[in-house]
This record gives C-alpha cells, structure tokens and sequence, in this order.
C-alpha cells in the first residue's frame, strides 16, 4: 500500500495545529493529515479517506491521548451539522488560534511584522449570538447510524441546515444553539405542524414540493422577523401555515412569505409579501437605528459587530473634517455610523437593494451628510467618480471573503488615500491584497476580532498610512 492510500491507517499522530477549515492538523514523516474533529495536543490514530500526493484527510479511529484544550461538545447535532466545529475546544483555545492564523496570513502571504498585533477581542456571548438564522425545508433528510431508508415508517422530511458537502441532504435540527428563543421554537413547532398537515417538503434534486426555506431575524431592540419561503402559490398551504405561525407566535412583529418557483434559494430578485407588520425590523447602535429588511445585509453577531465598528472609528482617528469613502458599504452600517464624525461619506456598494437601505438608514437618524451609489466596485471607483466626489482622507473597506478585485487595488494606490481600514472577514484575501498595497502604505494597526465562536472564521481590522 501506498503511503496516504485511502483506507491505510497512521498510529499515534500528534495533532501539532489546526487549519483554516477547521481540521486538526498532523503529520506522519513528511505526509500531512488533515484530520476531522481533531485538536492540537491530541495524540490520535486516523484513518486516511482522501488521499493526495503530499497529503490526506482522515478521520480519528482512536484517541490515544487526549489534548488539554479538548472539550465535550455541548451540541448534539456536532459532527454532523456542518456549523460550530469548534466547539470540542475550549474557547480560550478557540481565541489562540485565532489569533494565529491572522498572524500567520499576513506574515506568510503579505509579509507583514505581526509583532505588534493586538490581542483578538473575544465574543462576549458564545452561544444564542446569532440575529439570523436559514432553515431548509427537504424530503431527503439525513439518517443517523441505525436508520434504515428502505423503512417505511421513518418520515424523511426534515427542517434544518445542510449537510456538508451534501446539497440535497438537510440535517433535522432538533436544537441549535447559535440563536436565542424563540427561534428554536418557532422552526419545530412551524415543523411540526407542516408535517402533521402533510405539506410537501422541497425535493432539492428534483425541484418538487412547497415548503422551502425558513428565516428568522431577532434584534437587540426585541423585533422579531419571519420569513416564510414556498416553492408556489398553493393558497390554502400558504393560508394556513401563516395563520397558524401568526396565531402561535403573537409576538412576531414582521412575519412575510416568499413565492419562489426557481431552482437556486436565493430571494433577493423575489418579491416578499407582509402577512403580518412592516416589512423589517431595526438594530440599534450608539442611538443610530438601522432598518432591516428580508433581504437587508447586517453583521450577524449584533454585540460584537459594534466592537468591529467601533474599533474602524477609533483606527481612522477621525477629526471631523473628513471626506470618507465606505468601499462595500451594505445598507450602510458602518457609513451612517461614522457620519457624526466626520464631515461627508460616499458609500459604494453592488447590491441595488442594500444602497436603497443605506439611504433609508441615514434617512431615519436623520443623517444628512452621505452619500450612496450601486455598481461593481472595479467599475464604479474610477477617476471620473473622485474627480467628481473628491479625494478621500479616509477609505475604509470592508469586502466580502474573496477581498477587493485586483482593480479596486490599483485603484487606492493610485488615489493615494492619507489612510485606509481595511476590515475583513478573510486574513487569507486580506493578506493578498495588503501585499499590493504594501507599494504605497504602512500596515500600522492589526486588530483581529471573533465575531463567531465554534467556527474557525475571525474578523481582522488593519490601518494602513500613505507613507510620506
């Protein structure tokens, strides 16, 4: 057998770190293992299920010693769900890896001293942080170990997340502990009635049955906001299940249905009907409300999101007369939230809708000094538009996880802002586009930011200064 064959079995593999997908990693002479649910300090047997020329993925089939950071998962639904894959290690151990893989990006792919980096600020809840949750409605539910599908009492439609790597295959969640009550009440009992009522649960393969997706936003203010998603306009299904939803949760105060007859899930070209109340809820930071639609982009660990704000206005060290572009600026979050201290803000975003919500945003705070315009970033960034908006003092960008398009790079170089925040959900993508930058800019501040415990995924907040 060759070395790393699938099947082939490595005996007492010390778990030495952990990588960006959440895999213990270990290694067994010069081949690397990537193994499932392991952590470092364990000393483990694996058995390889993927191979590769250099390296394998593999799955523990013996825990020889037990890592001091390891933890009983407190979910029943670990190891299964593809969510909260952390949560066998101690928090504090969660953090300290964190903080590594930033400073291990940035020095590794953008050659940056992290010397001077800031210790990661912690989530202050790690559990129920979550304002937003999506549920799956399936018929094709994933099976536990005993469960046999040629049974033909097992009712195999399920309400729950997806099965990695198994688009068709929807986990029945029974709790989950990533958002507060009710929302765990709310999708078993709206399960509970639809299978009692024989309702057709979505074939994803196939594309058959009626129910689709459930949505449920909460906010810090106590708006509660239900979305329910069918595949067709089936009144009576549609009727009932929504009269039953207004009945049994009174305290929904926006609850709204979405027909979508399409093969993808995605709503935002859908139309979204009220059954119940507006069609959004609001947060609230520092005074500053934000209205949140069905389609409304907003970070979803509201308490922390704050901190990551808060921490983009101190790094700018805003005076008061500047003029700020928001790159990627959503519904305009951090935009309205550092309008008071500056003089003007021009906020770019992609998404139509999102822009409409900024301006519906800055327009309920009654902030009158921004400014927002849809189109893609490479596109929209250009010379006409800072000839025509002015040069900016302050950029700040905060992109999604593939990071700015090489052209909006070139870009800021050429518009040689005095400072730039760049905020990032990737330190990978991040540290790609820094290198670039590093023509120009000094990286002065590195701030990374756990915005989603149990998860291997971490917020970073970099300044960059036009050098002289």
């Amino acid at each position: 057998m060759s070395r790393g064959a699938k099947n082939q079995v490595f005996e007492d593999v010390t778990i030495i770190d952990i990588a960006e997908e959440g895999k213990g990693v270990g290694k067994a002479d010069d081949f690397v293992l990537f193994v499932e649910k392991a952590v470092p300090g364990d000393v483990v047997d694996v058995q390889v299920y993927r191979s590769k020329k250099n390296f394998g993925e593999a799955k523990i089939i013996g825990l020889k010693q037990a890592s001091e950071y390891r933890v009983e998962p407190f979910c029943q639904h670990f190891g299964t769900c593809g969510g909260c894959k952390w949560q066998h290690m101690t928090y504090e151990a969660q953090l300290q890896f964190k903080q590594k893989s930033v400073a291990d990006a940035l020095s590794r792919l953008a050659k940056i001293d992290t010397g001077g980096m800031m210790p990661i600020i912690p989530s202050p809840a790690d559990r129920y942080y979550r304002n937003k949750l999506e549920f799956t409605f399936s018929n094709k539910r994933w099976l536990y170990d005993g469960e046999n599908r040629e049974d033909t009492a097992l009712n195999m439609n399920a309400l729950g997340f997806h099965i990695p790597g198994r688009f068709d295959k929807i986990l029945d969640v029974q709790h989950c502990y990533l958002q507060a009550d009710p929302s765990n009440d709310i999708r078993n009992r709206i399960d509970e009635f639809a299978k009692q009522n024989g309702y057709t649960y979505y074939d994803l393969r196939n594309h058959e049955g009626n129910l689709r997706n459930l949505i449920i936003r909460t906010s810090s203010t106590g708006e509660l906001m239900v979305i329910v998603v069918f595949a067709y306009a089936d009144e009576e299904t549609v009727n009932k299940l929504m009269s039953f939803v207004e009945t049994e949760f009174p305290e929904i105060t926006s609850l709204l249905y979405i027909l979508n007859e399409k093969k993808n899930d995605t709503i935002f070209d859908q139309d979204v009907t009220a059954w119940k109340g507006p069609q959004y809820i609001h947060e609230e930071m520092l005074g500053i409300r934000f209205r949140i639609g069905p389609k409304s982009f907003y970070q979803t660990n509201s308490i922390q999101a704050l901190r990551l704000y808060e921490i983009t206005r101190d790094f700018a060290g805003f005076k008061g007369d500047e003029l700020v572009y928001d790159l990627y600026t959503g519904a305009g979050t951090i935009a309205n939230f550092v309008a008071g201290h500056v003089k003007e803000v021009v906020g770019v975003e992609y998404v139509p809708s999102a822009i409409e919500d900024a301006k519906i945003n800055s327009a309920i705070n009654n902030i009158t000094n921004t400014k927002f315009y849809a189109g893609d970033m490479k596109d929209v960034l250009s010379a006409e538009f800072v000839a025509e908006h002015g040069k900016p003092d302050v950029i700040i960008s905060d992109p999604p996880r593939a990071g700015m398009h090489p052209d909006v790079v070139a870009r800021l170089i050429e518009i040689e802002a005095k400072k730039i925040v760049y905020v990032s959900c990737n330190a990978a993508t991040q540290a790609r586009d820094l290198l670039v930058l590093k023509e120009k800019y000094d990286t002065v501040k590195i701030q990374p930011v756990d915005m989603f415990p149990h998860t291997q995924h971490v917020e970073n907040v970099v300044l960059l200064v036009l050098r002289d």
